[in-house]
């Protein structure tokens, strides 16, 4: 559905009790509202939760967004903003920023951009600044599935048919360029973020791939240290991408990390 906040227009989905306490799915860099996991999604309704889901920034149906206007617009004074990958960014920003407005913390495959810690490997580097042989949607849904193979990890393979046709569906449901270029060069451009992360009080969780080729382990390590009282879980074998089995083991620690936070009252 289209709402509209502050002169924007955001393209939202929500699933479960619009009643139950709020979780707000951000993905990472050019992905979708369809790219969220389903199983994640699933688990979380399933426990009695209200998931909104959108289009990231510059992504989709959605135009330039601030994400705090989604739950603004949908009448949500507080929510669990899960952030995965940039959207890991985008979340520890809210819980810095807006700490009225948080319940609590979930910090997915997300590092801190902390001075001296390691970055991703050359390889890994130049597949993400490659570009599609064209703008066809097959010659885009070829890139995108030659940089999943590259941050992914073979002991959690993508069903490779069905990965395929996920992907040609959301470039044929929208595709902008630029929406995935600006994304990374924010990411690039937020060196300060670090210094934030010890505002951050409400309950946290930083999930990392141990295997993650993209963001190295000891980033979510890093992160974690310096979020007061965050709880850190590293997830074996995992790399920087989301098939079934990670989703569902992302899910494990997840559901009942909220479960512990009091409903309704933000940190």
């Amino acid at each position: 559905m289209k709402i509209f906040s502050s002169g924007l227009q955001f393209e939202v989905e929500t699933a479960g009790d619009k009643r139950a306490p709020a979780v707000l799915l951000t993905m990472g860099p050019g992905r979708q509202l369809t790219a969220g996991s389903e199983h994640l999604l699933t688990a979380l309704v399933n426990a009695g939760f209200c998931v909104i889901r959108h289009d990231n920034r510059d992504i989709g149906l959605s135009s330039h967004l601030d994400v705090l206007g989604i739950p603004d617009a949908l009448g949500v004074a507080g929510a669990h903003p899960v952030g995965v990958s940039m959207g890991g960014m985008i979340s520890q920003r809210i819980a810095a920023a807006a700490p009225d407005r948080v319940l609590s913390l979930p910090s997915v495959m997300r590092s801190s951009n902390a001075p001296g810690l390691h970055g991703s490997s050359p390889e890994v580097s130049r597949g993400l600044l490659t570009r599609p042989k064209s703008q066809s949607p097959h010659d885009v849904v070829d890139r995108t599935r030659d940089i999943f193979r590259l941050i992914g990890r073979p002991a959690y393979p993508q069903k490779r048919p069905i990965s395929r046709q996920h992907l040609l569906d959301g470039v044929h449901r929208s595709y902008h360029r630029a929406g995935v270029s600006r994304p990374l060069l924010a990411t690039m451009a937020d060196p300060q973020r670090h210094t934030l992360l010890p505002r951050i009080f409400c309950p946290t969780l930083v999930i990392h791939g141990a295997a993650d080729p993209l963001v190295p382990l000891a980033c979510g390590q890093e992160t974690a240290a310096r979020i007061p009282g965050a709880r850190f879980e590293a997830i074996e074998g995992m790399g920087h991408d989301g098939p079934p089995g990670v989703a569902a083991l992302r899910a494990t620690p997840i559901v009942p990390h909220f479960k512990s936070v009091p409903a309704g009252i933000p940190a």
